[in-house]
């Protein structure tokens, strides 16, 4: 039976189903860089305190102060004149309280843009609140790509950075890794500047830290030559998915699958390397595909055996999309659903039987609707990454922004405890330094590097000093 390509509105019937990864996967598009002109603009102190909330309406904050400081110097008056806790927000895509204080908070969106470029190092420099869609155009534009990206590419840089964030490939670190160096100021001032060859000790803490060692104004990374990318996406059972997934993760540069929960199905993506010209990107399905998933959960949510029935005869499991294009166009898309999210890391040997008890716990929940996320990363050397000294794989599990989510703790965390998973910081969870200091064997050591840079703790809010257990 010959192989046929995905239609744009079909119930569960292919696009459906595998439309829905594009509804998962991307970001929002960020805005173009602006002149260095209108980055040293004066900085404007809004006329009343307004509220600051996450992308996923959870997070919320009202601060007594906001600052947009348009360069390093504006950053250094920042943190000398003001008292008390200061914290930095990138985009708000982190769903932990990250951000949120009543005191100052600080947006580095000024800061941004493309510094400087190094082809004989092929390294570039760029500004710490530049959006990392923006970053990959600039870079487009020299002929040079990020080695790999996350998946919502409207974070900023430093945000991403600091917690971790990461995409897909077995071979593929996360973004931080490709870290050689950063400027940050300190809470008195002080502007430190790390280099990997002269304290790749400091750079290692630096990478992932939260914040909480200071505000990071620039960030040097190492890049690669721009290239293209060609995406295949395929339908294939849950069981059959589990079974091949080690294989197939290490066959293509980039692979990653959704457990479509009440289906039986898994929505299965590679990315590899793809040397021709001729490009096409397929606009993906609709939002109308999540909402299909969702009809069908609020129809048959009370009667699990025939929603699956149903799903099952729906889903054409023949139906395969396909696309080719600049690595940074095929690796991030569009995320207009918002949603709640836990994400936690395990050692890849751990990866797929982890994945199946949170599938099974999953399944007894009949509201659930939204699919389940399965990637693989590369193992690295940053003290607070998740990744730390293991190669691992990354399961994700959402809840509808408007709806219960408790259970994305409360019912998975015992489960990704169960298999030494660590919480992505940036992700729903309620550990504290007690839960994580074990998990991480530079824990001490980073703890002691904080107490040096920020001895007053100005850097931590209540969050903050729950994860580092202090009071």
């Amino acid at each position: 039976m010959s192989r046929r390509h995905l239609n744009r509105r079909q119930l569960l019937s292919g696009a459906a189903a595998l439309g829905l990864v594009d509804a998962l996967r991307g970001g929002t598009l960020a805005p173009w860089l602006v002149s260095e002109a209108h980055a040293q603009t004066p900085t404007r102190a809004p006329a009343a305190p307004r509220r600051w909330q996450n992308w996923s309406g959870l997070q919320q904050a009202t601060p007594a102060t906001w600052a947009t400081p348009a360069n390093e110097a504006e950053v250094q008056q920042l943190l000398r004149r003001t008292r008390g806790e200061v914290r930095a927000v990138g985009a708000g895509h982190s769903f932990t309280a990250l951000v949120p204080t009543d005191q100052t908070l600080v947006s580095l969106d000024r800061l941004h843009g493309l510094v400087s470029v190094d082809r004989a190092a092929m390294t570039v420099t760029a500004h710490a609140g530049t959006r990392i869609g923006a970053l990959a155009r600039a870079l487009d534009a020299q002929g040079l790509a990020l080695r790999n990206q996350p998946d919502v590419d409207v974070q900023t840089l430093a945000g991403a950075i600091a917690t971790g964030t990461h995409g897909t490939g077995a071979t593929l670190p996360a973004l931080h890794d490709e870290v050689v160096g950063m400027r940050l100021v300190r809470p008195d001032g002080e502007l430190v500047e790390i280099d990997a060859r002269r304290d790749p000790e400091l750079l290692a803490a630096a990478r992932v830290s939260l914040g909480s060692l200071g505000l990071v104004t620039r960030v040097t990374l190492r890049v690669v030559p721009a290239f293209h990318l060609a995406r295949h996406v395929w339908l294939m059972p849950v069981e059959q998915a589990l079974a091949e997934a080690p294989e197939l993760a290490q066959r293509h540069r980039h692979f990653e699958f959704y457990v479509l929960p009440f289906t039986g199905y898994a929505a299965c993506i590679r990315h590899d390397l793809y040397q021709g010209t001729d490009l096409a990107l397929p606009k993906s399905a609709d939002e109308d595909v999540l909402s299909d998933l969702k009809q069908l959960r609020d129809w048959l949510g009370r009667f699990p055996r025939l929603r699956r029935w149903v799903a099952q005869q729906a889903i054409d499991p023949q139906l395969t999309e396909s696309a080719r294009h600049r690595s940074h166009r095929l690796l991030s898309s569009v995320r207009p659903t918002r949603f709640q999210e836990t994400e936690w890391h395990v050692p890849r040997e751990q990866g797929l039987a982890c994945l199946r008890a949170v599938v099974d716990r999953l399944e007894q929940r009949n509201e659930a609707f939204f699919p389940l996320e399965f990637r693989f990363v590369r193992g690295d050397g940053a003290w607070l990454s998740p990744f730390h000294g293991r190669d691992s794989c990354s399961i994700a599990v959402h809840a509808a922004a408007d709806e219960a989510w408790a259970y994305l703790i409360d019912d998975f965390t015992p489960i990704f405890r169960a298999h030494q998973g660590r919480p992505h910081w940036g992700k729903l969870h309620r550990l504290g330094a007690a839960d994580l200091a074990p998990l991480y064997p530079r824990w001490a050591d980073f703890a002691a590097l904080r107490q040096r840079f920020d001895p007053q703790g100005r850097l931590l809010n209540a969050h903050l000093r729950q994860v580092f257990g202090i009071t």
